[in-house]
């Protein structure tokens, strides 16, 4: 099983991905560890600031990394917010049986009645760069585009607006690795 786990920034896709991969085993790649490995490395002149050409950059390669887990029966947990709304017409149905989507989106309630831990666990996963000119605006901004996305039989939409309950245990059960 292939899974995609996307959304704003500060929804906590790496902090489920590193969840999963320590009650399931499976690896994970983060796509912002890839983000870097090329810009560090030189082999781009993006920066981390160009999301949307970033999308554009990184998925051709991820999506071929996806392909080749599906082609080898292996399973995948991806991470990430460069993962194209679209992403479902890369793939053969095949290959769509063992891949599934999960979009983390927090309500504009949530993100105003919980700013400030949202600010505070930013970094208990991995450290980020300067994060001091986050505000509740961007956060609102970003998460009201991933609840544009689609919901289907590959993606699902985990709308996060009372607490945040997000673990393995409240996944979709059609996402049950």
């Amino acid at each position: 099983m292939i899974l995609l786990i996307t959304g704003a920034s500060h929804t906590g896709k790496t902090a489920l991905a590193q969840m999963l991969l320590e009650k399931f085993h499976y690896p994970y790649l983060s796509i912002d560890h890839l983000k870097m490995g090329l810009i560090r490395s030189h082999q781009t002149n993006l920066t981390p600031l160009d999301d949307e050409k970033l999308t554009e950059y990184l998925w051709p390669i991820v999506r071929e990394m996806i392909r080749t887990a599906c082609e080898n029966r292996q399973n995948l947990i991806v991470e990430g917010c460069y993962i194209p709304q679209n992403w479902t017409q890369d793939f053969c149905k095949e290959e769509l049986r063992n891949i599934r989507c999960l979009c983390l989106i927090m309500t504009s309630r949530y993100l105003t009645s919980h700013f400030d831990s949202i600010r505070n666990y930013a970094d208990t996963i991995e450290k980020r760069l300067d994060d001091s000119d986050l505000s509740l605006m961007d956060l609102e901004a970003d998460n009201a585009l991933y609840g544009l996305w689609p919901e289907d039989t590959h993606t699902r939409l985990l709308v996060i607006d009372d607490e945040y309950a997000v673990d393995a245990e409240s996944l979709p059960t059609d996402f049950a690795m």
